[in-house]
């Protein structure tokens, strides 16, 4: 090869190199405000909240002291937390898989009508559409003394739980609140079972296959996706669930009441948010936070290492 043609060719490899470059300065400037986004309002807080974990910080009046370990020593310590970190376990626990059931059940029965099937889905999908605050807010006059369900119970002479004054009713409460709501998940498995071929139960009513048999060998194989995708995003907002205990908690115990009674709605991020914005603790929220984020990514990465032995893809099982 000749010095001319040796020259040509790195010029167009020069060319090509910059191309590729202006190319991807192009996608990157379209990008830009996305990715400004991200990088200021998630990646900065979550390194900023990393930071603080290790720190004496109360947002306020002083600036972040470095404390090392201590706030995550003080964490295996405050019984507070270990509180909140067990009823948020029993939430998701008793919650996640008592949502996806009842969902799946909904489904179910809603795949039966023959008329009026859009009418029912719209029924049981309306209650999702209801803010958290005003769903809670429902449930407290509903359930609690001199509501619906006491008047109900004492008439027909049955005794009536005490709900969000008793601390052993108040979580199965709460439970009766997310069953209410589990209108997204029930439009999901719908959509999961209809989905299934119809000519695998036409293959299994020529063999005789009964109804529980067609059900645990073709209908669960079949949507195991949509249960992996529900207890994953069960198991996520179970141990971020907030709302409904804060103003369940409020409007039975008062103001300065998180957790009535007896600490039993005493929730992981609502004993995070007393220490940070209520305490000021913001360091030791930062830690608990981080804490928080580690058990979640645990539970998730169970979740998907375990799914290759009971989630069946229409490729097989992975």
């Amino acid at each position: 090869m000749s010095a001319v043609t040796q020259t040509r060719a790195a010029e167009r490899q020069k060319l090509r190199r910059r191309r590729a470059i202006r190319s991807y300065l192009v996608v990157a400037a379209f990008l830009s405000p996305w990715i400004i986004g991200f990088v200021w309002f998630y990646v900065y807080p979550m390194l900023a909240s990393l930071y603080f974990s290790f720190t004496r910080y109360d947002g306020v009046l002083q600036a972040p002291q470095w404390a090392g370990l201590l706030n995550y020593r003080h964490m295996m310590g405050d019984q507070l937390f270990w509180k909140s970190l067990k009823n948020t376990i029993w939430i998701v626990a008793i919650g996640t898989p008592l949502n996806i059931l009842f969902a799946l059940t909904l489904a179910w029965a809603l795949t039966l009508p023959r008329r009026g099937r859009g009418f029912y889905r719209t029924i049981f999908f309306l209650p999702t559409m209801v803010p958290a605050v005003a769903a809670a807010l429902s449930f407290l006059f509903i359930l609690n003394h001199g509501g619906p369900v006491d008047t109900i119970l004492r008439f027909l002479h049955i005794p009536s739980p005490s709900w969000f004054q008793d601390a052993n009713w108040s979580k199965p409460g709460l439970l009766l609140l997310g069953l209410w709501g589990v209108g997204e998940a029930m439009i999901i498995f719908l959509a999961a079972l209809l989905d299934v071929p119809t000519q695998l139960y036409e293959a299994a009513d020529i063999e005789g296959a009964s109804a529980w048999q067609k059900f645990r060998l073709i209908t669960l194989p079949m949507i195991s996706p949509v249960i992996f995708f529900s207890g994953v995003i069960g198991i996520i907002y179970g141990f971020q669930y907030f709302t409904e205990a804060y103003v369940v908690s409020l409007g039975s115990g008062g103001a300065g009441a998180l957790g009535y009674p007896n600490g039993s709605t005493l929730f992981y991020t609502i004993w995070l948010y007393q220490q940070g914005f209520e305490a000021f603790h913001l360091g030791y929220a930062s830690a608990m936070a981080w804490v928080l984020f580690a058990i979640v990514m645990a539970c998730t990465a169970v979740m998907i290492k375990t799914s290759s032995r009971w989630v069946f893809y229409q490729g097989g099982f992975r």
